[in-house]
């Protein structure tokens, strides 16, 4: 008995082997990692976005007649938050959000032959301390933060450090050991471009000294009304007596802005007029921000995202990718890049994208960012808040913008409006402000050929934020007619491939995949949705777009 019991066993065991040799096991999904190389931010003015609360929109008695688009307009820190809570971004494939500065600023309007303006755009700080409250509160930002994070978005704040805002009659200038306002800038090489002023009526802060400087007495009077004085000034204390650094301008700022880091977990800064300033300004920005962000992780272990580091992102206005780490200033070349910068804005991409047909452009791109640039990125983008040559001003490319965006290596920067062609030629207009419209959210949400806009961007957007691979990965051309290409990307065990075609014949589409996924690979166009298995090295898309985005299923 005991021995058929034996032989039953033995032989039910090799059964079960032979069961299990054929069982094909599905290897785990991977988490898709953050890669702020290939990540798909967007870019919006806090004012002009979305307004989330109308019982902020006037304030200082900022109430005098400004020129078309140069007033506040009511968007605020509220209304971002709110669209992130309704899945807009997420839709959208958006990962990160950059937001312009947030910080208070003046209260009196200027003039600069643009008409009347007051600074709705956050770039003329009065109090770097203090959230303006025409963008919302404290509060406001700490919900942002959380209901970003919670979605898998970074925030980036917009850091300035090389100006005050304007002079008016409510805002007097800083005292002379802060600022300068005698010579303005030339921009004919390094120090006429970096020791003066942009523009007459923008005092630029000394970042070059290293004296002792007080506060601003006007500084002081506000804390001391607002009764905050002396924790501030005890909260500086401290950050002097930790960095040892003279009390330089500078680091004051530098203090404010990375006091953003350490109380809201903020995810990055871009940098503004960074060419305006003295290169070592921005190591030592960076070992501040450092500082912070390890500060935060370690004082919120149960809010830490990832191991990633402080992103710090700069603008070098007229910066190229083909300068590599370079830029040049005519008498001089400056490196932004190492023991600086994540990345710097690319205002070459708009070129590029105008003179290069796709194949070029990718190649272009991949090469370098794998090349020179490897480590570092570029943030690519086709429309800005500043840019007065955006790469499609009437919007009459819309798709095609999409295409050579977000299928582009590098970084993609969507200016708000990009999405839904919010135009970008606004009449009545001078200057800047016609790149600063409102969001067109009526149009979003009841013009069909602007939800079929929004749709296409959203497909793109969704399947690079899924895929590291389309900006951080290596580009291949698999033909050239029909124009398919696949990317790859390998970071540990992480292994990311997809192939993409453009400008495909409507239809019935046979796609040779032979030399990028095996046998019996079930696949999927996420352009579509269509699944398809692929036999003899090949799939069959049939659908009425000329587009496919293959990826694993």
């Amino acid at each position: 008995m005991y021995r058929y019991f034996l032989v039953t066993i033995i032989a039910f065991s090799m059964l079960s082997c032979k069961v299990n040799k054929n069982v094909i096991k599905e290897k785990p999904k991977q988490e898709t990692p953050f890669v702020w190389e290939g990540a798909n931010l967007y870019f919006l003015l806090t004012d002009r976005f979305n307004n989330g609360d109308t019982s902020n929109d006037v304030n200082f008695d900022r109430t005098k007649e400004a020129g078309k688009l140069r007033g506040f307009e009511g968007g605020d820190i509220k209304g971002i938050t709110q669209k992130v809570k309704e899945g807009y971004f997420t839709d959208l494939g958006i990962n990160a959000i950059w937001l312009t500065p947030v910080v208070e600023q003046i209260h009196g309007a200027t003039d600069e032959g643009t008409g009347v303006s007051y600074g709705f755009h956050g770039y003329w700080a009065k109090d770097w301390t203090k959230i303006d409250p025409n963008y919302g509160t404290k509060e406001d930002l700490h919900e942002l933060v959380k209901e970003a994070h919670a979605r898998g978005i970074r925030i980036v704040l917009d850091a300035v450090i090389n100006h005050t805002g304007p002079v008016t009659e409510k805002d007097p200038v800083w005292p002379e050991d802060w600022v300068r306002t005698d010579v303005q800038c030339t921009y004919d090489n390094y120090e006429h471009t970096v020791t003066c002023t942009l523009v007459k009526n923008l005092p630029d802060i000394k970042t070059d000294s290293n004296e002792n400087v007080e506060l601003p007495p006007q500084l002081v009077e506000k804390w001391k009304a607002e009764g905050r004085y002396e924790q501030e000034m005890k909260e500086l204390d401290a950050f002097f007596e930790r960095t040892g650094h003279p009390r330089a301008p500078r680091f004051y700022i530098m203090k404010w802005l990375t006091d953003y880091i350490i109380e809201f977990g903020v995810d990055g800064y871009r940098c503004d007029t960074v060419k305006h300033t003295e290169a070592y300004v921005w190591e030592e920005f960076k070992k501040e921000c450092d500082y912070a962000f390890a500060e935060y992780k370690k004082n919120n272990p149960d809010k830490v995202l990832d191991n990633n580091d402080f992103y710090l992102v700069g603008e070098v206005y007229n910066y190229g990718v083909s300068g590599g780490k370079l830029f040049d200033y005519g008498d001089k070349k400056v490196n932004y890049y190492d023991d600086m910068f994540t990345e710097q804005i690319n205002f070459e991409f708009k070129w590029n994208a105008k003179e290069l047909d796709n194949q070029e452009l990718f190649k272009k791109y991949s090469d370098i960012l794998n090349g020179e640039l490897n480590g570092f990125g570029v943030l690519n983008y086709l429309s800005s808040h500043d840019d007065g040559s955006p790469f499609d001003p009437s919007r009459e490319k819309p798709f095609e913008t999409a295409n050579k965006l977000l299928l582009s290596p590098g970084t993609s920067q969507v200016y708000y409006g990009d999405e839904s062609a919010r135009s970008l030629v606004i009449e009545g207009t001078q200057g800047d402000a016609t790149l600063r419209s409102f969001m067109n959210w009526d149009a979003i949400n009841s013009d069909e050929e602007t939800k079929a806009v929004l749709a296409h961007w959203q497909k793109l957007g969704k399947f690079r934020e899924r895929h590291p691979a389309i900006g951080a990965g290596k580009h291949q051309m698999i033909t050239q007619k029909p124009y398919l290409f696949y990317r790859s990307y390998q970071k540990g065990d992480f292994k990311d491939l997809v192939v993409v075609g453009l400008d495909l014949p409507k239809g019935k589409k046979v796609i040779d995949v032979s030399k990028i996924f095996e046998e019996r690979v079930i696949l999927q166009d996420a352009y579509s949705g269509q699944k398809a298995t692929v036999e003899n090295g090949k799939i069959t898309i049939d659908s009425e777009y000329n587009i496919v985005l293959i990826e694993k299923q």
